[in-house]
């Protein structure tokens, strides 16, 4: 047991019928059929390969998008295939979720066979609205179709979700209430990879914290910012932007539309408390860069400029990375510009790239930055990948994650 969770070496396996809750979750290309990263499908892999080679009956629950993702959402059959070709061995899906063709399969699973049910998203419970309006309890929601129809052909539940352990739906918290439950092994890494930055990292400790997610980061800071973790936050991305309109520094009418078309004004009020306590540990960009034609870049001393600001400039990623290679601790969360496009991804390519050459240790979250980082080949270069986005943010909030929470219930539950 670690941190009050039973782990994998709790429990015997062997002729056991296994829940093993995934986020497979991964960013979809409609136009070729086909995933744009796998990441969270090889994460899940360690796992899934122990329980089988240790006699578990397998079966797999994950999502794939949902109401906020609409575009990600389809069946989990693509994702059996990429599982069934990462552990070299058949992982049959089933077009399923909790109704005669799922309870069936799972009753006449043999030792060591895997099935995939289909995406759990199809179930209204499995929603994000459900899961917001009602705000069920973990005791309510063991109530649901989803866990009355599956877990009495269950003996053991297994959570290995990290990515989606923020969340409070059924299948991540109310297994837990009628199922001795452990978590997998990716869960294992990601919760210990946190922990350890959220109590002892390595100083000097810097984020680097970009990307179009000002919630996330505003979220963390506080906490980051209030029990020392970090030493520096250099800001990049919208996160910089809203710093400055903070410090009553005025980027220009474009780029303030934005912040106000997504509506992050009352972030900059949050900007301006933690710069009144904070400014000393808050790094702004000395410069920045914006698309006319082609790249063109501005010092932050002759802002406001009459385009959206799309990147960090040459002077603010050296001074960054000056910060890095100086640091023992990297954490990374979102890109320092808008990295889709060529003439805006410098400062992220950069910067990563720093990061992955320099011998400290370092971790980026996300599943667009995990994806990102593979794209440019520099995955080998980071410590750790944390395939939790939002969990990860939650997490170093200093909040007790769900899943976490029904975990360590289950263990003092099921103790016996």
């Amino acid at each position: 047991m670690k941190y009050g969770i039973n782990t994998l070496d709790d429990f015997d396996f062997g002729s056991k019928v296994v829940l093993c809750r995934l986020d497979l979750n991964s960013p979809f290309d409609r136009e070729k059929e086909c995933f744009k990263d796998i990441s969270r499908i090889k994460a899940a892999v360690p796992t899934v390969k122990e329980l089988s080679e240790k006699g578990a009956s397998l079966v797999l629950l994950t999502h794939q998008g949902g109401d906020l993702e609409y575009k990600n959402f389809i069946p989990t059959e693509l994702h059996a295939r990429e599982l069934s070709v990462l552990l070299g061995s058949e992982v049959n899906f089933i077009d399923d979720i909790c109704g005669p063709a799922a309870r069936e399969a799972m009753q006449t699973l043999k030792d060591g066979e895997i099935i995939l049910l289909d995406n759990v998203r199809y179930m209204a419970e499995e929603m994000t609205l459900f899961e917001t309006k009602l705000k069920l309890t973990a005791e309510e929601q063991a109530k649901t179709i989803v866990i009355r129809k599956l877990a009495p052909f269950a003996d053991i539940y297994v959570c290995d979700a990290f990515a989606a352990a923020h969340r409070d739906q059924p299948t991540l918290v109310a297994f837990e209430e009628v199922l001795p439950s452990a978590m997998g092994r990716l869960f294992e890494r990601e919760y210990e990879v946190l922990s350890k930055i959220m109590t002892s990292p390595d100083k000097p400790c810097v984020f680097l914290l970009g990307g179009a997610k000002v919630e996330d980061a505003f979220l963390m800071l506080p906490t980051v910012l209030r029990e020392d973790i970090a030493d520096k936050i250099l800001c990049a991305g919208l996160v910089a932007q809203i710093f400055m309109l903070a410090a009553d520094r005025d980027i220009g009418a474009p780029s303030r539309e934005i912040i106000s078309l997504k509506k992050l004004d009352p972030y900059v009020d949050t900007a301006r408390d933690i710069l009144d306590v904070h400014s000393d540990r808050i790094v702004m960009p000395q410069d920045y860069a914006y698309v006319d034609e082609i790249r063109k870049e501005i010092d932050a001393t002759s802002l406001p400029v009459d385009h959206v600001i799309g990147d960090i400039g040459i002077k603010t990623i050296n001074h960054y990375k000056e910060e890095i290679s100086g640091a023992k601790t990297v954490f990374v969360n979102g890109p320092s510009g808008i990295s889709e496009k060529a003439e805006t991804e410098l400062g992220t390519k950069e910067l990563w790239a720093h990061i992955a050459a320099v011998h400290n240790f370092s971790v980026i979250g996300g599943g667009d930055s995990i994806a990102a980082v593979n794209a440019y080949g520099l995955a080998s270069g980071f410590s750790y990948m944390c395939t939790g986005g939002g969990a990860l943010v939650r997490f170093l909030s200093g909040e007790e994650l769900p899943v976490v929470r029904a975990l360590k219930k289950s263990a003092a539950k099921f103790k016996s």
